[in-house]
């Protein structure tokens, strides 16, 4: 098992030869630094012109394991090789770490290096990488895996302020500048000296001679007590490299090994993607909704930088624009921030009108509208990050359902919110900080049994439920936003700019084909609600394969022209679609979309079978309805236009194609939406007829039923 670690970018504000001096002081031994017990110079080697230092030294650590460990390993501490080369002239110093002990059971590599930084050389940059090979070690590899990620990640951030510290010491002494190398001319020298030889770095520093001494490391970001990272790191740091004052100023606190894969998945994309590299706090988000599992989020992302790209998702705040349908009756809108900074978002479902919307408008645009109202909201998070002063990655929802109602639950609309969801789950993670749902009705846990399924268990956990007016008071919505702008319609003083809603007028509904858009990719390829067109003698026939008895057939059509009438038929060969003679001048060939599937030599009561009383609907109406099947095999829905033989079953249907050419300009048009779903299904699935009657308009037709099987349809105008 190998575990990685890369550092971010750490800044001192000090000059490269400041920072040298401080470092040099945590040699031979650091009492800031409890797991240093010490260290010897093996060799050391110094140009002609000392501008390279290269100094080799043996280090001894404490290990924070159990006894029994230890003793089973036969070790109280264990020994390090640090290479510490220091180039005056360039200002950087390498630091090059491996263990002695047990290499060949488990390896450790450490690489630092200090710099000067690229936009001011009065500061000191400083970067580590590091990697940890557990091959084995007596059985216990994981037990080993988890001390040494624990201790080093313990030490990390404890070498920068050992750092300090001597910086604030030498700072006191009055030592603020040493002058940086100038050439001169010695002789090269290969020896080894011990380190108590060497001079004391207060009279070197009184000479005004650089600290050209060596640069141990066993500390500074912490040493060798440490694992998981890159091994090889550039020698001065760029512009593409995070700073680790900007992670905790623009991303939050982060874990060592939590800025490590950021750090880690950054630079992959940085190497291996093509595209827009995502901002950081993007990265982040992946990162978070995988646990900073960097195997999972890189995944996650890829899929999603792909999405993305095939559907322009990038640019969609600046050429999507929302239909006047949208903008009139999708009750949604931004509405300042609470108390944490997080941008405000409002949606009253309880008075969107769901089914209104998804056939005005098409449930593509209401993805889209959805995927606007994301992209705006991390566009906000940026905003709101610059005006509070500290990091803003997520925003709050408020759900108003007041009037949520069984309507709402009407199969096609709960799909297509299902849909969405999956979508926005998929490329927008861990954007929501937290959900406050006010004014849940009786029927809420309804919804929230078909939606929970889909929901991400972290996303789940920031859901805040409140039924009646149990969100006022204390414990209630104003410990979350500012009394001030608690919205008019929740009992508060401020006027909130968002739709009203209500119903969407029929006359604004849409066909499929009035919603083709061929300038826009589309981003779902199947339509919920698909269009038909019928003709006289041309009816419109849809055939659905029912593998078990006792199944239910579920279906919602609107009537957008023209009178139709509803058949059900069962048979038990499979029907094909129609192929009229083209050649013939007594068949009219239909227009847009019309599919007919059951052929003019069958017999109706031997090749198929009505199961239903015909249902005659007439134009601006809407039909709910569900059939349990009882035998298996296939059924056919059938949309015929309606005149006084429709409901006829002796007139030929070649008369129905003759009477035509008289009308031959009048056809008729409908919305529809069929599923055929298993009967334990259906019960909990909120399809049955119930669900769809309440709300849109008064109910103006009955139930009809057969002998056969058990069906009914819904009429509302």
């Amino acid at each position: 098992m190998v575990q990685k670690y890369q550092s971010p970018v750490r800044v001192y504000k000090y000059t490269f030869e400041m920072v040298m001096a401080a470092y040099e002081k945590r040699f031979p031994t650091c009492p800031l630094i409890p797991v240093f017990l010490g260290s010897e110079k093996v060799s050391e080697y110094k140009s002609e012109d000392e501008s390279l230092h290269i100094v080799e030294r043996n280090c001894k650590l404490n290990v924070d394991a159990p006894r029994l460990l230890k003793k089973i390993a036969g070790v109280e501490y264990v020994s390090f090789i640090q290479k510490n080369t220091v180039n005056w002239k360039e200002r950087t110093l390498l630091i090059e770490a491996h263990n002695e002990t047990f290499s060949n059971r488990v390896f450790v590599n450490e690489i630092c290096n200090y710099s000067v930084h690229p936009d001011n050389e009065e500061w000191t940059c400083f970067e580590q990488s590091a990697s940890l090979d557990i091959k084995s070690f007596f059985g216990f590899e994981n037990t080993v895996e988890k001390i040494a990620m624990r201790q080093y990640t313990a030490n990390i951030k404890k070498g920068k302020e050992v750092i300090e510290h001597y910086l604030n010491e030498l700072t006191a002494q009055g030592i603020r500048h040493i002058p940086r190398w100038t050439p001169r001319v010695t002789v090269a020298t290969t020896e080894v000296v011990p380190e108590s030889s060497r001079p004391a770095l207060a009279s070197v520093l009184d000479l005004g001679v650089e600290p050209s001494e060596d640069l141990p490391h066993s500390s500074t970001k912490e040493p060798l007590t440490n694992l998981c990272g890159q091994e090889t790191l550039p020698t001065t740091p760029d512009a593409d490299k995070l700073d680790a004052d900007y992670i905790e100023r623009y991303l939050g606190q982060l874990t060592p090994m939590q800025e490590s894969y950021l750090i880690q998945l950054r630079q992959w994309l940085q190497e291996t993607h093509k595209g827009k590299i995502p901002k950081d706090e993007h990265i982040l988000r992946f990162l978070r909704a995988r646990d900073f599992n960097i195997d999972k989020a890189r995944e996650i992302l890829c899929l999603s930088l792909t999405w993305r790209k095939q559907y322009q998702v990038d640019y969609i705040l600046e050429m999507w624009r929302p239909p006047q349908v949208l903008v009139n009756y999708y009750t949604g809108g931004w509405h300042y921030h609470d108390r944490d900074g997080r941008p405000l978002y409002i949606l009253r479902l309880g008075q969107m009108d769901t089914k209104g919307l998804l056939k005005a408008v098409g449930e593509e645009a209401i993805l889209r509208h959805v995927l606007s109202i994301n992209e705006d909201g991390q566009k906000r998070c940026g905003e709101n990050t610059k005006i509070f002063g500290r990091p803003i990655t997520s925003w709050t929802c408020l759900v108003d359902l007041e009037g949520l109602n069984m309507r709402h639950l009407w199969r096609p609309g709960v799909k297509a919110l299902l849909r969405i969801i999956e979508v926005v789950e998929a490329n927008y993670p861990e954007t929501l900080g937290r959900l406050l749902i006010l004014r849940a009705p009786r029927v809420f846990p309804v919804l929230w049994t078909l939606v929970n399924p889909f929901i991400n268990e972290n996303t789940r956990q920031k859901f805040l439920i409140y039924s009646g007016n149990n969100y006022q008071g204390m414990g209630g919505l104003i410990d979350y936003i500012d009394k001030e702008i608690v919205p008019d319609f929740l009992g508060g003083d401020c006027l909130c700019n968002i739709p009203e809603g209500g119903m969407v007028p029929k006359s604004l509904y849409q066909t499929e084909e009035m919603l083709e858009n061929a300038d826009q990719i589309k981003l779902w390829t199947e339509a919920i609600y698909q269009s038909a067109t019928m003709f006289k003698g041309a009816p419109h026939e849809k055939a659905i394969e029912i593998l078990e008895a006792s199944s239910v057939i579920t279906w919602d059509f609107d009537i957008l022209k023209g009178d139709v009438v509803f058949n059900i038929f069962h048979s038990k060969q499979a029907p094909q679609i129609s192929r009229k003679d083209s050649n013939s001048p007594l068949v009219p060939l239909p227009t847009g979309n019309n599919v007919q599937l059951i052929d003019k030599s069958w017999v109706l009561g031997v090749d198929y079978s009505p199961m239903e009383t015909p249902l005659i609907c007439r134009e601006g109406e809407s039909v709910q309805g569900s059939h349990v099947t009882r035998w298996p095999g296939f059924y056919i829905l059938q949309w015929k236009m309606h005149s006084p033989w429709s409901c006829s079953s002796n007139l030929p249907r070649v008369d129905d194609v003759l009477a035509s050419l008289q009308v031959s300009s009048h056809k008729c048009k409908i919305m529809f939406y069929t599923e055929a779903l298993a009967s334990e299904d259906f019960r909990g699935s909120m399809t049955s007829l119930e669900s769809c009657q309440s709300g849109f308009s008064q109910l103006s037709a009955g139930t009809t039923s057969s002998s056969q099987s058990q069906g009914s349809s819904h009429i509302s105008r």
